[in-house]
């Protein structure tokens, strides 16, 4: 989770991004790099306050630049979630730019 950027970047200001799962591992990473370039990103998680950590430690990572993170309520195991979060987005949001599903869902006794 550090704070220096090791890749090329791309100016993704007026971009909008969700990303499934991003209040840790590969998602966090992923919202924090796009915030980084520009875009507004759409943090969609289970647990709004482990996306709130999340941002507050994105931000203290990244205090010189002023990152546009927001959080979604996204449990993609839930159909009813997914249509609340469908709705939110569409009322809060003009466009998607970028759609990045990370969330995995461990434990399914089925598969």
């Amino acid at each position: 989770m550090g704070a220096n950027l090791s890749y090329d970047t791309v100016d993704l200001s007026g971009r909008v991004a969700i990303v499934t799962g991003s209040n840790s591992g590969t998602g966090y990473e992923t919202a924090k790099a796009l915030a980084r370039m520009g875009a507004k990103v759409v943090m969609a998680c289970r647990s709004q306050s482990k996306a709130e950590q999340a941002i507050v430690q994105m931000r203290s990572e990244v205090p010189e630049q002023s990152l546009d993170l927001t959080f979604g309520k996204l449990d993609l195991a839930s159909l009813q979630s997914t249509t609340d979060f469908a709705d939110w987005f569409l009322s809060e949001f003009d466009r998607l730019n970028i759609l990045c599903c990370n969330a995995g869902y461990l434990g399914l006794s089925f598969v």
